[in-house]
């Protein structure tokens, strides 16, 4: 193994590596150390802050092919042209665990890909349930907070979590798919992954359709039981981690086949279900599958915090031929995942190499810290200029759409929170309702108010007759005769 010269940050040569500069052998240590100092200065800054959410997680490198052309709905390249290969990159997380929690607790995982396109990055970031929680991004942070740890106990409180689900119905669907057999998965590469929300494609001549996106896991799906999740939390934390690095160490490149749902723009008037809603999905004879192409995982990250850790991914990153739907919780994220990152890795995160389009980057951003570009040079820094700056792109312009409504504090016009959650219910074997209704129980038992629990009750209820029933029992309770 070739040995380098050890250098400072600055490329100076470093002469002692094992002894600090001290005045004799029991001497205080000399200011003019500089190499100890910036040694001990940089370690005490090499932790940036952890993602609120998301904290926890592994990733890896790979590629999407396409199979299927689709360019009569959209012009976006990446989807264009069967055999059209594009490089990605993808990071995997769990939700509301800290940086060093267990990779197996019960929560939804973070499905997030990055596509290194000739037109830009483009970011589906999404999870591996079609759904979530709340649908209006105002209720977020305050739904994270019942996930994160209590302020006065620094504890996780079961209490603030159902307190909070039970005073939001919309919960209720997501809930279900948590509780049941895919709250854990077995592997990161036996699981799907979703946008979750619906997007709109627009095509060539800027005919628009809206758009959801489903990975759908050619390993199968697997999931594992509280038991043994809980077992091997004690005993491999980094289970997940482990498990896709290794596989992809050893040649056994997974790999998910990406399919979407199209509804024509029209039918959004129509529909039985809100279509921009997330906590609702779209029915598969409604609006079947289409595959699109291949993702495959060929390569690990060679340094974890340069890229998994500094990776920064936003539903916002878009490219022409993808565009936002109304969805409130997508609108909301549009903001909030790009000025995390700029908070937490820095205001220049896209100049990181895991960040770096592949397509050229012309704008007029300039200074901000850690600058790595050159900052433009002597170039034009204004827009618009006489001096041949880049100009806009006409082409790239977003497709127009009608907005009309009063401006108001406005929610969503349906509030049936209960017909596709007593679906799912209902399409679950005996087996797995027992085993949902087991883990809600034993989530629920240490909620304190009983109050709280009732009220949960009532919306299980409300879902079937037999989930809310068997709930109840399940906890010492009758369901309230009010809700039967």
């Amino acid at each position: 193994m070739t040995n380098y010269r050890q250098t400072t940050s600055w490329g100076a040569p470093v002469g002692d590596n094992q002894n600090s500069i001290t005045a004799g052998s029991r001497g205080p240590v000399l200011i003019q150390d500089v190499h100890l100092l910036e040694k001990l200065a940089h370690f005490n800054r090499e932790r940036v802050p952890e993602r609120v959410v998301h904290a926890k997680g592994g990733g890896a490198h790979g590629y999407f092919e396409v199979t299927n052309d689709l360019s009569k709905y959209t012009k976006a390249k990446v989807f264009n042209g069967v055999g059209k290969r594009t490089d990605l990159f993808i990071r995997f997380s769990t939700v509301a665990g800290e940086l060093g929690s267990a990779d197996t607790v019960r929560d939804p995982r973070g499905f997030a890909v990055k596509f290194y396109t000739e037109e830009g990055n483009y970011d589906i970031v999404g999870n591996n349930t079609p759904i979530f929680f709340i649908r209006d991004a105002i209720k977020f942070p305050d739904f994270i907070h019942t996930q994160k740890r209590d302020p006065k106990t620094h504890l996780k409180n079961p209490t603030a979590v159902w307190d909070f689900w039970s005073l939001s119905p919309e919960s209720l669907h997501q809930v279900t798919y948590l509780m049941g057999d895919r709250g854990i998965p077995a592997t990161w590469r036996h699981m799907n992954g979703y946008g979750s929300h619906t997007f709109k494609w627009v095509n060539e001549a800027g005919e628009g359709v809206w758009v959801k996106y489903h990975f759908i896991s050619d390993q199968g799906v697997k999931n594992l039981s509280s038991d043994v999740a809980d077992k091997m939390a004690g005993e491999n934390p980094d289970y997940h981690i482990e498990d896709l690095f290794n596989a992809i160490e050893t040649g056994d490149y997974p790999s998910w086949t990406l399919f979407v749902q199209i509804m024509p723009l029209e039918d959004a008037n129509t529909y039985k279900w809100d279509p921009f809603d997330v906590t609702k999905v779209w029915s598969h004879k409604d609006y079947p599958l289409i595959e699109v192409g291949k993702m495959v995982l060929n390569r690990n990250p060679e340094n974890y915090f340069a890229e998994v850790e500094q990776v920064t991914l936003s539903p916002g990153n878009m490219v022409p031929g993808v565009e936002p739907s109304p969805d409130k919780m997508l609108q909301g994220r549009l903001f909030a995942y790009a000025d995390a990152h700029r908070y937490r890795v820095g205001v220049n995160h896209n100049q990181l190499p895991i960040n770096r389009p592949k397509a050229a980057v012309n704008n007029y951003q300039r200074d901000g810290f850690m600058t790595g570009n050159g900052n433009g040079g002597g170039s034009v820094y204004y827009e618009p200029n006489s001096f041949g700056g880049p100009k806009e792109d006409a082409s790239a312009k977003i497709s127009p759409f009608e907005v009309t409504g009063v401006a108001a504090s406005v929610s969503y016009n349906a509030d049936d929170h209960y017909t596709q959650a007593g679906d799912l219910y209902r399409l679950m074997s005996e087996d797995e309702k027992a085993r949902l209704v087991e883990n809600i129980v034993g989530a629920m038992k240490p909620v304190a108010l009983e109050e709280i629990k009732l009220r949960q009750i009532e919306h299980f209820y409300k879902a079937d007759p037999d989930y809310g029933t068997r709930v109840a029992q399940g906890l010492g309770l009758s369901v309230p005769e009010a809700v039967k």
